[in-house]
């Protein structure tokens, strides 16, 4: 019995790892072995990086907060401690976003948090 290759799928698979490699540097865009390396690696940086994404972001909207904070003269700390005793639900990015782009909701939101 003669031996079967199926060339088609074969070819295919290996088209779809060269598409996925284009723009790569050097051999990791031409050589079928090497590319495949290097996607699979790509596929583990972009894993990793969708977590740090969100990492990042998060950290991003705590400086914005504080920053808006610190302008009437109280730390971040003490304003999320403060939304949380007064059981107020507002996330963090809305936060951010409430400070930068309306400043004085940002500042009534501050005054009623800090009088009691």
């Amino acid at each position: 019995m003669p031996r079967s290759t199926n060339a088609v799928l074969s070819r295919r698979k290996r088209k779809k790892i060269l598409k996925l490699a284009k723009g790569f540097y050097g051999a990791r865009s031409k050589v079928y072995t090497v590319a495949k390396n290097a996607v699979e690696k790509s596929f583990v940086y972009a894993f990793s990086g969708r977590k740090r994404k969100k990492r990042n972001f998060r950290s991003l909207w705590i400086q914005r907060i504080n920053a808006g904070v610190r302008q009437y003269g109280k730390s971040y700390s003490e304003f999320m401690n403060k939304l949380y005793e007064k059981k107020i639900k507002i996330n963090r990015k809305i936060l951010s976003y409430i400070s930068m782009n309306d400043p004085h909701l940002f500042k009534k939101i501050v005054d009623d948090i800090y009088c009691e």
